[in-house]
């Protein structure tokens, strides 16, 4: 879950100077974002970042991609075979077992920005979890170049 904190970007004030001229103060409208226990400064629609975003691997959304692989692997090899099981045998609910398996119809470039940490900042895995289109095109479309 993200939260946001946002500044008041319209009383955005001129600089002023102490009176003794030794401090000056500078106004700057930010917005403070938390992801995944991180806190992260997002620069204002329309402005370029002063630097480069380091990538941001998301663990909660590899886990899900790795779990996603390894299920269908214990479904395909016949160690389970049908979902019911698999569910029963993880102690989860059927249901998260079969939105998680969607994730191994993601299109490689998705599944590759992912795990480089390259994906969109709004990128969660409730996202992932609702239905996906099957067409990586539509996927990629759908979420923006990642």
């Amino acid at each position: 879950m993200t939260s946001q904190t946002k500044t008041h970007a319209a009383l955005v004030k001129r600089p002023t100077l102490s009176k003794d001229g030794r401090t000056m103060t500078v106004h700057v409208p930010v917005t403070f974002r938390q992801q995944s226990g991180r806190k992260q400064i997002v620069t204002p629609p329309g402005v370029t970042p002063w630097m480069q975003p380091a990538s941001r691997i998301d663990s909660t959304l590899v886990k899900a991609i790795v779990r996603a692989h390894r299920w269908r692997d214990m479904l395909e090899t016949g160690k389970y075979s049908t979902v019911r099981e698999l569910a029963s045998a993880e102690k989860i609910n059927e249901s998260y077992v079969s939105r998680v398996l969607r994730l191994t119809l993601l299109s490689p470039a998705i599944i590759e920005a992912i795990l480089a940490g390259r994906q969109p900042a709004w990128l969660e895995i409730e996202d992932l979890l609702k239905p996906i289109p099957v067409e990586w095109p539509k996927q990629i479309a759908s979420w923006g170049n990642c």
